[in-house]
């Protein structure tokens, strides 16, 4: 029978998330509708706060709810680092949600890392933080190729894309690097534009992990977990976006972008003719389609190789941008898999199968197993169910 009782509140938790929101004892007190002596009671461990108090903190406090059940108090980092171009008029509240999404995953990561340490598994992982800039672009992409195990053809060989990215995925994993597909903070009015957020990457020598924003369209899924990957190579920690300035950005862009494509394939996008916008976009899709590759990546490396000018380069890309819109509202209305297939896709086997081991061995109570996946507790076991038949 497993562990099935919630996890124990650790005080000084308490203590960092109310401090880390700006709030006094009196002030939080007041938000969640207890007395300052009550509050002060949970944080000195004198009184075990209720699961509706925690909500309600994780709710005032502006935290992810995993991150009350940490073991010990976590060092404050800095917030990672930003290698986006925003856009001009970023969509209301997109910078407080994704706040939000990286402070989530960072949680989970740290309850992963302290189990996988319980386990006796928290070896270091040599391929994080193994290159530089300096070593060039060519040895970015051998670094990628022996940590995925994939080949170019390979992945060019796949059905569909969003198989494609699966055998990108499947060598991610097995390097030991987790990889999520999130876009939100669990619901759609939480959904992050992919003009403010592609993908970030939180490098760490034992539990790496990679979110991609699964609102971007499939084809574009692999670009995003190669540029992150690139991230992790380099053991940097940081948030990436379409078009950034940053020389980093521009590394892990440009090695991304040639384990996926040769740039002499380029020259088989004839642009001789000085076709229209609508009929480079035709020619643009046919090329991509073969490669399993984004038509938006395609064109801008065309724009990177001035075979065309930025303004047909956005006026490609807003299109682009308006037919993914458009298909995955369509996609909406015609409904889709289970909440489960659902979520296991969004999850990854890498990171179900480490909960399911956890599990079993007893480092994880299913109530913090389910702050890993992101899912109640009455749900872990439906998650992970497949996981134990296959």
């Amino acid at each position: 029978m497993h562990n099935i009782s919630m996890p124990r509140i650790v005080p000084e938790v308490l203590v960092w998330a109310r401090e880390t929101a700006g709030l006094s004892i009196e002030a939080a007190a007041k938000k969640l509708g207890v007395s300052a002596r009550r509050l002060t009671e949970f944080e000195a461990g004198q009184r075990e706060p209720t699961r509706n108090q925690i909500v309600a903190m994780a709710k005032q406090y502006h935290r992810p709810l995993v991150a009350f059940y940490l073991r010990k108090r976590p060092n404050e980092s800095e917030r990672p680092r930003d290698f986006r171009t925003l856009p001009e008029h970023p969509p209301p509240g997109s910078e407080a949600l994704l706040s939000a999404l990286i402070r989530d995953v960072a949680s989970r990561q740290y309850l992963i890392k302290s189990a996988l340490e319980e386990l006796e598994e928290n070896r270091i992982l040599p391929f994080v933080g193994s290159i530089r800039i300096a070593d060039g672009i060519d040895a970015a992409v051998t670094s990628l190729r022996d940590l995925l195990g994939v080949t170019r053809d390979e992945f060019r060989a796949q059905r569909t894309a969003g198989e494609a990215f699966s055998i990108l995925r499947s060598g991610a994993e097995r390097a030991g690097i987790f990889v999520l597909l999130m876009g939100n903070l669990g619901t759609h009015h939480t959904d992050i534009d992919v003009k403010f957020f592609r993908g970030f990457a939180l490098a760490d020598t034992v539990a790496p992990l990679v979110v991609v924003n699964e609102k971007d369209s499939r084809s574009a899924w692999s670009f995003t977990l190669l540029h992150e990957l690139v991230h992790i190579l380099l053991g940097e920690t940081g948030i990436s976006g379409y078009n950034g300035n940053a020389e980093v950005e521009r590394f892990c862009d440009s090695a991304a972008a040639r384990f996926l494509l040769d740039p002499a394939e380029l020259a088989l996008i004839d642009l001789r003719d000085n076709p229209s916008v609508g009929a480079l976009s035709d020619r643009i899709s046919a090329f991509s389609s073969t490669r399993n590759v984004s038509r938006k990546m395609v064109a801008y490396n065309l724009l990177q190789a001035n075979r065309i000018s930025n303004v047909v380069y956005q006026q490609l890309s807003a299109s682009f941008d308006a037919e993914r819109i458009r298909r995955k509202e369509d996609d909406d209305a015609e409904g889709g898999p289970s909440y489960y297939v659902v979520r296991r896709h969004r999850l990854g086997s890498g990171l179900i199968n480490l909960v399911d081991r956890m599990i079993s061995s007893g480092v994880l109570s299913t109530p913090k197993a389910g702050l890993v996946l992101g899912v109640k507790p009455t749900a872990v076991y439906q998650l992970i169910a497949p996981s134990k038949a296959a």
